[in-house]
């Protein structure tokens, strides 16, 4: 049985707040600005590739960049989204961030709340 098919079965218990395997990703980014994370989150849910986008921010950055202990303000941008759209995200974020290496970490959605993941999944352009 596939995710779509946990996601949406009616062969599961209805029990509320009852929990389903999934095969969802939240996938984070963040940018310089507030806009640059707004023009990503439309894109992204414009074109269906994410169901919700979180903007958090600002928030303090320290990274190490070319050899130099950084500090930077940014904007944290969640996405969630289905396995299968991982690479078509990716690519767009990636031609549309202006950082140089943007960061761009997937970490599944184990488990969520059956109405959660449904929804989640009638959002995706799933094709």
């Amino acid at each position: 049985m596939s995710v779509r098919d946990v996601a949406c079965s009616d062969a599961l218990p209805q029990l509320s707040g009852a929990s389903v395997m999934s095969d969802f990703l939240q996938i984070s980014t963040t940018t310089s600005t507030c806009a640059d994370a707004e023009g990503l989150a439309t894109l992204l849910l414009e074109s269906r590739l994410v169901a919700c986008a979180q903007i958090i921010g600002p928030v303090t950055s320290r990274y190490w960049w070319q050899g130099t202990l950084e500090t930077a303000t940014e904007w944290q941008c969640l996405f969630k989204t289905s396995r299968q759209l991982y690479v078509l995200v990716e690519t767009q974020i990636l031609a549309h961030h202006p950082y140089e290496t943007p960061e761009i970490i997937s970490v599944p959605v184990v488990e969520g709340s059956r109405e959660y993941l449904g929804w989640l999944h009638q959002q995706l352009n799933l094709g």
